[in-house]
C-alpha cells in the first residue's frame, strides 16, 4: 500500500492536507531524516504513523507523558493499528510480553518514555528489535532552552545508537530557532541531513485577542462575553488553583456551568473530568495546565487565559486546543499586571542555584527516615524556609529524578538516591542563565500583549517563521 492508501484504511482521510505527504514522502521513499514544526492541532503524528505502517520494521516513538501515550495508543489501537506502550505504570509480565510483541514483528509501534532507556533489561532486548523508524515526540524537551525541558531526552542521540542509529523525525509545536538547532545536534544529527518542515502559525480560524484587566468584576466581564458569544466548548486556564476556584465560585453565583481540572484532583477524579468534555456531556473546564495534553477534540469554540501564561510557547500550544475543526474561535489572553509578579515568583521558585541543590542533596544523603517521616516540609523547614508557596524543594525532587539521581517517590517512602548530584545542577553559571531564559519567555508574553503589529505576525517571528502576512483576525488588524 502506498501512504494515501493507509491513510483512507486507517485514518478514514481521503487525503493529506499541508505538508504531510512531503513529510511522509522524505521519510518512506527517500529515507532521510526530517525535523517537523507543526500547530498544535495540525496532523504531526500521522507524519510518523503512516510510515510505521509502511515500514516492514518496527517504529519506536518517544514520548514524554505516560498519560499521553496511552491516549495515543488506545486511539491507534481503535483504528486495530498494532501498537502498544510501556512505561512504569505497565506491571514487568505485561512489559516483557509487549517488548516481546514488538521485537517479533507483530507490534509495529511501541510507545515508551526515554527513562525507559535507564533500564538495562530493556536496553539489552531493544537492540535486538529490527527498527525502521524512530520518532520522537514533543522533541523540545530535548533542549535546556526549550519550555519542557526532561534530561533524558538529552540522551537521545545515544538511544539512538544503542539501536542503530535508524532513520529519525523529530516532531514539534513550539521551538524557537534557538530550540531547533538544539534538537538537531541532541539527536546526533548534523544540520545537512536533516529537513525542517514547518507550516508557520497555519491556523487563520482562530481569532487572536489581549485584553488589559484591572480587577475580578473585568475579568468576569470578559468570560461571560467569550462564554454568551461564542456558543460551545471551551478552556479557561488559570495559573494559580485558587484563582480557579474563585472565579469557579463567581461562574456558579453567575448560574455559569462549568467543571474544574487541576493537579491535586485525585487521577479518578480527573480522569471523568476529561471524559465528560470530550464527550460533550461538558462543555466548560476551568482548568491549571495540567488539563490539555492529549486532548484531542475538534470543537473548541474558545481558550481564555484568564491570567498570564509563563511564555509563548506555552501559551501558544494551549490556544492550539480550539478551533480543529477549522470553525471560528478565539483565544483570549487577560492581561493583568499583577499577574506577572505571580509568574516571576514562579520562574524563581523554579529555578534554585547550585547551593539550594546541593544542601536538599545533602539532606536527603543523611536524613533520609526523617525526609520520609515528615515529607518535603521537613526539608523545607531544613532550608529555612517555612513558606508553602515556596516549591523550590519540589522542583529539586523533580530535577534529581529527571536527571536520574534519585529513583522511587516520597510519598510511597520508596525514594532513594542513585547516583551523585548531576554536574548540570550544580553549575551555578548554567542555572543563572536558566534563570534569565525563563524571565526573557516571559518578557516576551508581556510584548505580545503590547505589540502594535498582527498577533499572529509576532508569534511566527517568535518561532523564527518569517514573511508571516497580517491576519486579519486579530484585535490588532482590527
Amino acid at each position: 500500500m502506498n501512504g494515501l492508501d493507509v491513510l483512507k484504511k486507517y485514518f478514514g482521510f481521503d487525503d493529506f492536507r499541508g505538508k504531510q505527504a512531503e513529510i511522509i514522502s522524505r521519510i518512506v521513499s527517500e529515507r532521510k531524516h526530517s525535523l517537523v514544526l507543526m500547530p498544535t492541532g495540525g496532523g504531526k503524528s500521522l507524519c510518523y504513523q503512516v510510515p510505521a505502517l509502511m515500514f516492514d520494521g518496527g517504529t519506536i516513538v518517544i514520548s514524554p507523558l505516560i498519560a499521553l501515550m496511552q491516549d495515543q495508543v488506545d486511539t491507534l489501537k481503535r483504528k486495530n493499528i498494532p501498537a502498544d506502550f510501556i512505561n512504569s505504570t505497565v506491571k514487568p509480565e505485561q512489559r516483557k510480553k509487549r517488548l516481546e510483541s514488538f521485537l517479533s514483528g507483530k507490534t509495529k509501534m511501541l510507545y515508551v518514555t526515554p527513562e525507559r532507556f535507564r533500564k538495562p533489561e530493556f536496553v539489552k532486548k531493544i537492540k535486538e528489535a529490527n527498527i525502521s523508524l524512530l520518532a520522537v515526540d514533543e522533541a523540545h524537551c530535548i533542549s535546556e532552552w526549550g519550555h519542557d525541558f526532561r534530561p533524558d531526552y538529552s540522551r537521545i542521540a545515544e538511544f539512538r545508537e544503542l539501536i542503530g542509529n535508524p532513520l529519525t523525525i523529530a516532531l514539534t509545536a513550539t521551538a524557537t530557532p534557538e530550540v531547533q538547532s538544539d534538537i538537531i545536534s541532541k539527536l546526533g544529527l548534523i544540520p545537512d541531513s536533516i529537513k525542517i518542515f514547518h507550516e508557520g502559525i497555519q491556523r487563520p480560524n482562530l481569532r487572536l485577542e489581549a485584553v488589559d484587566v484591572y480587577d475580578e468584576p473585568e475579568i468576569l466581564k470578559e468570560i461571560k462575553r467569550i462564554v454568551s458569544t461564542y456558543k460551545g466548548s471551551g478552556i479557561i486556564y488559570f495559573s494559580l488553583i485558587k484563582s480557579l476556584e474563585k472565579y469557579s465560585q463567581l461562574l456558579n453565583d453567575n448560574g455559569i456551568h462549568h467543571s474544574i481540572y487541576h493537579g491535586k484532583l485525585e487521577a479518578k477524579a480527573r480522569k471523568a473530568i476529561q471524559r465528560k468534555f470530550l464527550s460533550g456531556n461538558e462543555d466548560l473546564i476551568l482548568a491549571t495546565n495540567a488539563f490539555g495534553m492529549g486532548i484531542d477534540k475538534p470543537d473548541i469554540r474558545f481558550v481564555i487565559h484568564a491570567e498570564v501564561p509563563s511564555s509563548i510557547e506555552s501559551y501558544y500550544q494551549e490556544i492550539g486546543r480550539a478551533g480543529r475543526d477549522g470553525k471560528d474561535s478565539v483565544c483570549l489572553l487577560l492581561y493583568n499586571q499583577n499577574d506577572l509578579y505571580t509568574q516571576m515568583e514562579f520562574i524563581k521558585w523554579s529555578n534554585p542555584d547550585a547551593d539550594y541543590y546541593s544542601r536538599v542533596y545533602d539532606i536527603l544523603k543523611s536524613e533520609m527516615d526523617a525526609v520520609y517521616s515528615f515529607g518535603a516540609d521537613y526539608i523545607r523547614e531544613k532550608m529555612s524556609h517555612r513558606d508553602r508557596n515556596d516549591f523550590r524543594v519540589e522542583t529539586v525532587l523533580a530535577m534529581l529524578d529527571r536527571y536520574g539521581a534519585t529513583e522511587g517517590s516520597l510519598e510511597k517512602n520508596t525514594l532513594k538516591i542513585v547516583a551523585p548530584l548531576p554536574h548540570q545542577l550544580s553549575d551555578d553559571q548554567s542555572l543563572k542563565n536558566k534563570l534569565l531564559s525563563d524571565n526573557k519567555k516571559l518578557l516576551s508574553v508581556v510584548n505580545y500583549f503590547k505589540t502594535i503589529e498582527c498577533r499572529r505576525i509576532y508569534i511566527s517571528h517568535y518561532f523564527g517563521f518569517p514573511n508571516e502576512k497580517e491576519c486579519q483576525n486579530c484585535d490588532v488588524c482590527d
